[in-house]
């Protein structure tokens, strides 16, 4: 008999009979859960190597040790009451235990809830309560974060968890936490996957967005299945192994570092701390390729002294994705040599468009690429018509790896409809050749190096601050990172704005991430604005990219 999860957990939204036909008959969905397509990928390569690169966890083992790993905790997790459809949370770096808590979770047929590791504890305790999580597995401390001094509260706030894992602890832990080795260690084994539908949620996938708090992305067994398919066709590396760098608690670590490398049967390389010097190191002892992914990833090795004709061999083949990608940038790679390919995506539907190295390279460099298999674009205006081609419009798509809905099931009805087709929010142009161009966002959303960050989010907290009228967050070119945060503030009549650490500090009481702290502060006079009297974000974005005399910074 196959399990299956509570059906009102969190409300899916349905497919059509003839669309889901569609993807059946091609391929593109199947009725395999993901603990199975791990437990064959792990179990059909026992001698295929895996490696965390870590100053502090390091790693290393083969896939049979892995799946044994897993297993195990597999099993500790069931005798705690852990089954299908329930929810389990993870936030790691990426360590090896990562790895073993997402597919020993997929081996229940449980519900994986990865959490990326630089989550402040607001995020953090929304992401908990929000899913419903009783499980959770989380680091003693990583870099400057201490974890384990925020759990307890983090308990209080979140109230329901009954199950709190730790790893790296050497010293004695507080009342009711489990170290992480003790659960692996336990006697017995889970004797394989648990059959559930493969219809139902898999994975829970935490973005920022245009609300305050993240949205919780459901991905089905056969939408993240579907996507590892995609993007592992897409081959960015050209068939060379390579290292991930992008946390696992992200789709693009996840799917790069976990899923598509294993159901392959490849090579298995993490690294924890995105250092450009040790990257280089590890590339040339272990012959990776990297550079994949956001911007900052490749530009960060391109300057950095280190890097030599053989890092650009083994760079040959590079896909960016997952923020901003400037011209400048492609050209500048193509100009050493790499070949690039741009993607177009998101958390809710992760593979849209994208080209392949044998392309044409004016295609390649300028657009980002042709709807992929399966999946179907629309250009829209505001009223929901069809744009002629070449002109700008709303970007709606539906496909096979588009995710189920939101855990907000009010989300899931804003953005999309009755036919499947998923609203990007975002602004592109489809030339006569099929290649799409993104020119511009409707969502108020800032992308700094491949992780989202809500606009909204870091203007609540500024609006606590002490002589702050009004505020507008928007994204600043960034050369590394594509964008960065930028804070427009109109103040209160005699005062003036608040400096850098004074805006820090105040994103840091409320809890917020780094990455989402303000790097830039402009004062203005008023804003730009709509006759309805809304700020013109798009205007202000103008300003910092130099196309309009801007303010000057205070």
């Amino acid at each position: 008999m196959v399990a299956g999860p509570d059906p009102g957990r969190w409300p899916l939204r349905s497919v059509a009979p003839e669309l889901e036909r569609r993807w059946l008959e091609a391929g593109q969905w199947d009725d395999l859960t993901i603990g199975t397509h791990l437990d064959r990928g792990l179990a059909d390569h026992p001698d295929q190597v895996i490696r965390f690169h870590s100053a502090v966890r390091p790693w290393q083992g083969r896939f049979a040790d892995l799946r044994r790993r897993a297993l195990s905790l597999a099993e500790s997790l069931q005798r705690r009451g852990v089954g299908p459809g329930d929810p389990v949370a993870f936030q790691l770096p990426n360590w090896v235990e990562a790895a073993v808590t997402f597919y020993a979770t997929a081996f229940l047929g449980a519900v994986v809830v990865p959490i990326v590791h630089f989550y402040g504890p607001k995020e953090v305790a929304y992401i908990l309560r929000r899913t419903g999580v009783e499980t959770f597995v989380t680091a003693s401390a990583f870099g400057h974060t201490d974890y384990l001094a925020g759990i307890e509260p983090l308990r209080e706030a979140v109230g329901h968890l009954r199950t709190v894992a730790v790893v790296g602890s050497e010293g004695p832990l507080p009342p009711g936490l489990v170290r992480f080795e003790d659960l692996e260690e336990e006697p017995g084994q889970l004797a394989g996957p648990v059959e559930v539908d493969p219809s139902g949620p898999a994975v829970i996938a935490y973005t920022s967005g245009t609300t305050a708090d993240p949205k919780g992305v459901i991905h089905s067994h056969r939408t993240i299945g579907s996507e590892v398919r995609q993007l592992g066709a897409m081959d960015a590396s050209n068939g060379r192994p390579g290292l991930v760098g992008a946390p696992v608690g992200h789709a693009m670590g996840m799917l790069g570092g976990l899923l598509i490398p294993v159901l392959k049967g490849e090579p298995v390389h993490l690294i924890d701390v995105w250092d450009p010097a040790e990257i280089l190191r590890i590339m040339s002892e272990f012959g990776l390729a990297c550079g994949s992914g956001a911007t900052y990833f490749l530009t960060s090795l391109l300057d950095h002294p280190d890097r030599t004709p053989a890092h650009l061999d083994l760079m040959a083949f590079v896909g960016l994705g997952g923020s901003a990608i400037p011209t400048a940038v492609a050209r500048r790679a193509t100009a050493h040599g790499i070949s690039i390919v741009r993607m177009y995506g998101s958390t809710e539907h992760p593979s849209i468009t994208g080209s392949r190295h044998d392309e044409p390279e004016a295609f390649r460099l300028a657009t980002d690429g042709h709807p992929l298999p399966g999946v179907e674009i629309r250009i829209l205006d505001d009223d929901g018509h069809p744009v002629p081609v070449g002109q700008p419009g709303e970007i709606w798509s539906r496909g096979p790896d588009c995710c189920m809905g939101y855990t907000d099931p009010a989300l899931t009805d804003t953005l999309f409809d009755q036919d499947g087709w998923y609203r990007t929010e975002d602004i592109g142009v489809l030339d006569d050749h099929g290649y799409l161009s993104i020119t511009d966002r409707k969502k108020d959303v800032i992308i700094r190096g491949g992780e989202n960050v809500s606009a909204a989010e870091v203007e609540e907290v500024l609006l606590t601050m002490d002589g702050i009228a009004e505020v507008a967050a928007v994204a600043a070119p960034d050369a590394r990172l594509g964008e960065q945060v930028c804070a427009y503030l109109r103040m209160h009549p005699g005062v003036g704005p608040p400096d850098l650490p004074a805006v820090r500090d105040a994103m840091g009481r409320a809890g917020l991430a780094r990455q989402k702290w303000p790097e830039q502060i402009r004062s203005v006079d008023d804003f730009p604005r709509t006759p309805s009297g809304k700020i013109k974000k798009a205007v202000l974005r103008e300003w910092l990219a130099g196309e309009q005399e801007a303010p000057r910074p205070s």
